[in-house]
């Protein structure tokens, strides 16, 4: 097998090459949309997230620190005929997913693998860092409340970011590129679309313009990095692609 070709039982009849690229893309395996690095076969149009290419590669089971007890499985689709959801994001889990038989939990493969730690490198010195949280403690930046999902939280405790918010501004922004879930509804024009609420926030912070100026800053930056997260490549290059259009 060549370096960045990979064959994929969900894709038989071809190699997946390994590509990168800032064209978002939804996951053939998750069913959720990613950007970045992906395993795929164009002229299959058939992309899969790094994360959910080599989700089935390893027997044994998956564990999370998160569920202690529990013994995640890969399984290519949701076991049983009810709907099945990530308790990471909140979103639904129709496709690939890591699932514990014994608790009925289930994780997308994207969101078992976040970071439990970013680094947010905000220039002058001046960085930040989120952790990630099972529950939120505090009201989320983006929606004010606490519970839905897991969350990022900075070290100064300022900001908390639900991966579920992340994930709902992602899709509801590139709703017209994938019509519900699907493949692309029309051909891409090479623009990448705003993140639409990106910018809104429930987060009550002290008077004064300069404070007012910082707190938007540093949420923005962890805004971009947990986007970048929950794409399943968070890297410095796709990282910079985000933050390059999250206030245009």
């Amino acid at each position: 097998m060549k370096y960045g070709q990979l064959s994929h039982f969900s894709h038989p009849n071809h190699p997946l090459h390994l590509h990168n690229s800032d064209v978002p893309f939804n996951c053939d395996g998750c069913r959720e949309v990613g950007l970045g690095s992906r395993f795929s076969c164009p002229p299959c149009n058939f992309d899969l997230h790094t994360h959910c290419a080599a989700a089935a590669a390893s027997p044994a089971p998956l564990r999370h620190p998160f569920y202690p007890k529990c013994a995640f499985q890969f399984l290519p689709r949701p076991p049983g005929d009810a709907p099945r959801y990530c308790n990471a994001c909140g979103r639904d889990a129709p496709g690939f997913l890591f699932h514990c038989r014994t608790c009925g939990f289930d994780l997308h493969p994207c969101c078992a693998a976040l970071p439990h730690v970013l680094e947010a490198d905000g220039g002058g010195g001046g960085g930040l860092r989120l952790y990630l949280r099972r529950r939120a403690s505090s009201p989320c930046h983006r929606c004010g409340r606490k519970g839905r999902s897991w969350s990022y939280r900075s070290g100064c405790g300022k900001y908390e970011l639900h991966v579920a918010c992340v994930t709902e501004m992602l899709v509801d922004s590139w709703q017209e590129l994938y019509g519900g879930g699907g493949k692309k509804a029309a051909p891409w024009n090479g623009n990448i679309p705003r993140i639409r609420g990106a910018a809104a926030s429930h987060h009550r912070i002290g008077s004064g313009k300069g404070k007012v100026r910082r707190c938007c800053e540093v949420a923005a930056m962890a805004v971009q990095f947990v986007i970048s997260a929950v794409l399943g490549d968070p890297t410095a290059m796709i990282a910079g692609i985000v933050g390059s259009f999250i206030f245009r």
